[in-house]
């Protein structure tokens, strides 16, 4: 029987920052598996350790112990073969190029052959619904098409898990609603894993199949929650309106405010 790579396997990482006043337990003994087209939500207090925990996943840092692989190769190695992409809160769009050539920019820096970066950037804008503003530059988009433009570029090359750390974090209520749409769409397009930081907990239920609820410092897994449909099922608006939805928001609303009991829809640990 052939064994399927989790996208993503965590294993008693910690990870320990040094500081004037001492040690710092960022991360503690965090065990997590992803699969692949699998999409999780890292939801927890400010200073949780998250975005820690994503950092680790991307080789943006080590781990003080344990181990991490992504689709069985170490982090390092699944960064330096492109497996991944990464989109942060801020788009990091360089305001001198077109939007077209920002998200061909990886592809520039691989020495991709032109045409074929043309052809990708193309497919891309228009995965995105950005094919009439590649001519475009970045201070003249809205915030929620810069994020586009940011999303695009990290799914420039292909990669099988997508990384990302509070992308909707500055948007009003109404574009982060639409570019939460969006992102499933996409996801489910490419068949990418993904693993999003986020402090908004609808936001959490509404994208995620599995919830990740971790504690305050030092950073540790509470529980996780399995919400709605599995990876596979299509999931649109019409979540938002669904038994599951609301079920979802409370589980994890209850383990964020430490909730002893587990809720329906909390997996075993």
């Amino acid at each position: 029987m052939i064994r399927i790579e989790p996208a993503v396997h965590v294993v008693g990482a910690s990870r320990v920052f040094a500081s004037k006043s001492g040690s710092v337990v960022a991360l503690s003994d965090v065990d997590l598996e992803i699969a692949p087209g699998e999409f999780v939500s890292l939801i927890g207090p400010s200073g949780c350790g998250k975005s820690t925990l994503l950092r680790l996943i991307a080789d943006l840092d080590s781990p003080s112990s344990g181990d991490v692989t992504v689709f069985g190769k170490s982090a390092r190695l699944a960064r330096l073969d492109h497996d991944y992409g990464i989109a942060f809160q801020q788009a990091g769009l360089l305001p001198w190029r077109t939007v077209a050539d920002n998200v061909g920019l990886p592809l520039e820096v691989h020495k991709v052959p032109a045409a074929t970066r043309r052809s990708r950037v193309a497919e891309l804008l228009e995965m995105v619904g950005l094919t009439d503003f590649a001519k475009s530059f970045p201070d003249q988009l809205s915030g929620g098409m810069q994020q586009r433009v940011a999303i695009a570029r990290a799914l420039a090359e292909s990669p099988k898990l997508l990384l990302m750390d509070e992308p909707f974090g500055a948007l009003d209520e109404i574009t982060r609603e639409r570019m939460q749409s969006e992102l499933i769409r996409i996801a489910s397009e490419t068949g990418a894993a993904v693993v999003f930081v986020t402090h908004s907990i609808p936001e959490a239920v509404f994208l995620s199949h599995r919830v990740v609820v971790m504690s305050p410092r030092p950073g540790r897994i509470v529980d996780i929650v399995s919400t709605g449909p599995g990876a596979g099922v299509p999931r649109d608006e019409s979540f938002r309106d669904a038994a599951e939805f609301t079920a979802g928001i409370s589980s994890v609303r209850h383990l964020l405010h430490g909730g002893a009991a587990a809720p329906v829809g909390v997996e075993d640990r």
